[in-house]
């Protein structure tokens, strides 16, 4: 279960890492054409730029909510193992285990 919300939050940060991406270009392009004139063109630059204003509070909240569920899953992981020790060494030594014989193999 561990594994399974690692790896969500690792693709959620992912994710948000390529949005933050496409935004900053999104950026630099409207920027980029700022000295093309037209009406249309005009038009078409300031509902562009209305939407880069909206993806980028949309992309904040989304961080935002990556990393309150990031720290979520470290503290409940963190409350486990400080109530069920044993157990936590055993998960790791089995993790261990397998790791080693999988690189053993090779």
């Amino acid at each position: 279960m561990e594994q399974t919300i690692s790896e969500s939050n690792r693709t959620k940060a992912k994710v948000v890492e390529d949005f933050k991406s496409i935004v900053n270009d999104a950026d630099d392009l409207l920027q980029a054409t700022a000295k093309v004139s037209g009406e249309g063109f005009n038009l078409a630059r300031a509902k562009f730029s209305e939407k880069l204003q909206t993806a980028k509070a949309s992309l904040a909240d989304a961080e935002q909510l990556v990393v309150n569920k990031a720290k979520q899953a470290a503290t409940a992981t963190d409350d486990y193992v400080k109530g069920n020790p044993w157990t936590a060494v055993g998960i790791a030594a089995g993790v261990g285990i397998l790791i080693g014989f999988s690189f053993g193999k090779r």
